[in-house]
């Protein structure tokens, strides 16, 4: 038997859809519909796109302009904020659900709300249905900024799962060179890429980032007409007349390690993309091009990643305080002095 038929092969699936936009109850349902379909197809790990539950909010203002909100706009940040997911609670279980129904690693984004913040979160399970853990935006961008929060570095996980190591970046995160590092260090093999991205250079971020990270990289998008807003949902695509109007186009795709495309890219409607990997192809592609090992010179550059997390509020404990009082700290220099003296 040959070598190359006793490497490891993953067949993973990009779904390429439409959530139901502020019901996640639909959303779910949906979800549990396409993870069958795409299970029915062999696939061993299955990506959603972006903020798929409940919905990336293109279009719409929050009724902000500088120096200013409206009622309407703070209104339907509330319905936004309810069809949000906690992390862990209730949707999350139900996600694990579908994961372990279909055995199939899942990895799907989602908007979660802690408080009263809300943040662009990836989700990550394995075919078991067991909750992995999660990946908060780092830089929301642009507009994005209104309505979500920053991450930190404290969700910049690469899980090592049964069919490799997982991770993600989340739409312009994948413009962020150190970002990226952090993630090729981690030892990176199927680089997740959800987006709301559909530009026709989006595919060459993507090859970029394949042959830089010697990874697989799947690249997920959503793809929704005007149809597909609901009526409580106002949006700059109010204005047009034809339902069909595309508002998202899509463009997913599956790259291999050295840029080549192995499916998509995908602007035509809602899709299930599909491929198989040969993990051995990664090796392959570090051969002459190692970005955190041969090729990454440490002597010239080094990269620095905070994985604390961090808190605006910090409750220090009564022994806490002792400790770091004034007052402790001479009580413990008296003590020590005792001690000395004593063994003199």
């Amino acid at each position: 038997m040959s070598s190359s038929s006793l490497e490891k092969r993953v067949k993973v699936a990009v779904v390429q859809a439409c959530p139901k936009i502020f019901n996640v109850e639909g959303t779910l349902e949906k979800i549990r519909t396409l993870c069958k379909d795409a299970a029915g197809q062999g696939a061993n790990l299955v990506l959603f796109p972006e903020a798929f539950i409940s919905c990336y909010p293109r279009g719409t203002t929050f009724g902000a302009v500088i120096g200013s909100r409206s009622a309407e706009g703070r209104e339907l940040f509330r319905v936004y904020w309810e069809s949000s997911v906690d992390v862990p609670g209730p949707v999350v279980d139900q996600l694990g659900r579908i994961a372990k129904e279909n055995r199939i690693q899942l990895v799907v984004g989602v908007v979660e709300r802690d408080g009263g913040t809300l943040y662009c979160t990836v989700l990550f399970f394995t075919e078991l249905g067991e909750f992995l853990g999660k990946h908060r935006k780092l830089m929301p961008t642009a507009a994005e900024r209104l309505c979500w929060g920053f991450g930190d570095g404290s969700t910049l996980p690469v899980f090592s799962t049964k069919v490799g190591k997982v991770g993600t970046a989340i739409c312009w995160e994948n413009y962020m060179p150190a970002l990226r590092m952090a993630l090729y260090a981690k030892g990176i093999e199927i680089y997740c890429a959800p987006t709301a991205d559909s530009r026709e250079s989006w595919l060459s971020t993507m090859r970029h980032i394949a042959m830089e990270g010697r990874c697989f990289v799947l690249g997920c998008n959503q793809f929704i007409r005007k149809k597909d807003y609901p009526s409580n949902f106002p949006s700059e695509y109010d204005k047009e007349v034809d339902d069909e109007f595309v508002v998202c186009r899509g463009g997913s795709c599956i790259i291999n390690p050295l840029g080549e495309i192995l499916a998509g890219p995908n602007f035509e409607g809602e899709a299930i993309l599909m491929a198989e990997l040969n993990m051995g192809d990664i090796i392959r592609g570090k051969f002459d091009f190692d970005a955190t090992g041969h090729y990454s010179r440490p002597d010239v550059f080094q990269l620095r990643v905070v994985e604390e997390e961090l808190s605006s509020v910090v409750f220090a404990r009564s022994s806490t305080r002792l400790a770091t009082s004034p007052t402790s700290s001479i009580t413990q220099d008296n003590k020590k002095k005792t001690v000395d003296d004593h063994k003199a």
